[in-house]
């Protein structure tokens, strides 16, 4: 299995992002749209879902499998980017501009994945 250093960069940075999900979980708490149920279990829930995804990119056999359960992970995640432009609560501090430009880099995120199918 040789791929690109940049696709082992991106496995890294999903488990990365998955590992803080569980070691500060507070911090996802906050940003959870209200009108999703059981925030602590979703914040579990994607935390786990990055971690395995990042693994399973490693890999020729799952490496497909990771990189579509990555862009439609994604895409779920818009909804909390989206809410966070509601209101001065759902922001959670972050500014407006920050979170204006997180949309367009999360659609690069997929693109990123997209490329090494």
């Amino acid at each position: 299995m040789n791929y690109p250093w940049h696709l082992y960069l991106m496995a890294i940075m999903y488990i990365f992002a998955g590992v803080m999900h569980f070691v500060y979980p507070k911090v996802y708490l906050r940003i959870m749209p209200r009108y999703l149920p059981n925030h602590k279990l979703l914040v579990q829930l994607s935390g786990l879902a990055e971690i395995v995804l990042g693994i399973a990119l490693c890999f020729e056999p799952t490496k497909n499998l990771a990189i579509y359960g990555i862009i439609l992970m994604l895409f779920v995640f818009l909804l909390v980017h989206f809410y966070m432009l509601t209101g001065e609560k759902a922001s959670a501090g972050v500014p407006k501009w920050i979170l204006v430009l997180r949309i367009p880099l999360q659609f690069g995120l997929m693109y990123w994945a997209y490329i090494y199918l």
